[in-house]
């Protein structure tokens, strides 16, 4: 049983590692679980606890296949059948690996997928930073696009009208935003709901792009890693990615005049005490 869990230990490893979810197999799983059950007199279970076991065991290893091939995207490629063979000896109470190997072996293990892992997001870092200049080298060529001091670029499609958002300002808009190769990451049109959001509070060139369009207006922008999310990256988002958004300006509701004064006042104390 000890060793069942190391197996388990073992999977859980794996998930910390990748940063995948011990859980998704289960909720695969459970997304089947209407049509398995409506199929019970078919699979010929003989109790709900004989179809409860298999299913356990259908999920553990359905979720062990896919990590062994989240390994090999790394470059470690580890035998099935290995694997297989450890889970039914440690059953039989047959291990040919005492309690302190199998522990040693894990440690090992865990150590090569981290620095496997690592490696590999330091790659993918480096060539979605190449992918993302060259794409903005050939965007700023494009007509009408602009390029700001920081770094951001961007294509006014329509202006608006009115003013345009300050910091403190609130704004409603809807939007798309994609990686450099079209994959989409957020899109408030196929959700059906614009996101509203303080203009402070968000991500550097969201912050900057908006002011260049007013009420009404649409805008393109393209915005480089540090203006993003950097070399860090969030869930589907990479890590130093330029990411490319189509953003509509529908409405700016302007702050409260305390709010105003208050973010006044914090420019004024970082000017005064950049000064000193």
């Amino acid at each position: 049983m000890k060793s069942l869990f190391k197996a388990t230990l073992l999977a859980t490893t794996m998930a910390m590692a990748l940063n995948t979810p011990l859980v998704s197999a289960a909720t695969t799983s459970a997304e089947q679980g209407a049509a398995a059950k409506a199929d019970k007199s078919a699979a010929k279970f003989k109790d709900d606890d004989q179809q409860a076991a298999y299913a356990l065991g259908a999920s553990l290893g359905r979720y062990m296949d896919n990590s062994l091939k989240e390994q090999e995207k790394l470059g470690i490629k580890l035998d099935k059948a290995q694997l297989i063979a450890g889970v039914q000896d440690a059953f039989a109470d047959k291990s040919k690996l005492s309690d302190q190997e199998i522990e040693e072996t894990l440690k090992g293990f865990e150590t090569r997928v981290k620095t496997a892992a690592q490696a590999k997001m330091e790659k993918d870092a480096k060539e979605n930073e190449d992918k993302g200049t060259a794409y903005r080298t050939a965007f700023a060529k494009e007509k009408g696009v602009k390029t700001t001091k920081s770094g951001l670029m961007y294509l006014v499609e329509k202006a608006g009208s009115g003013e345009a958002p300050k910091d403190t300002d609130t704004v409603v808009v809807n939007y798309k935003g994609t990686l450099i190769d079209g994959t989409e990451f957020d899109n408030s049109y196929t959700r059906g709901e614009p996101l509203s959001f303080r203009l402070d509070g968000v991500i550097p060139g969201w912050t900057e792009g908006l002011k260049h369009i007013k009420k009404g207006g649409k805008i393109k922008l393209v915005i480089p890693p540090d203006l993003a999310y950097g070399k860090t990256g969030v869930p589907g988002i990479p890590a130093n990615s330029t990411l490319v958004f189509d953003v509509e300006l529908l409405d700016i509701k302007p702050a409260p005049k305390n709010d105003d004064k208050a973010a006044d006042a914090k420019a004024d104390n970082a000017s005064a005490a950049a000064s000193k």
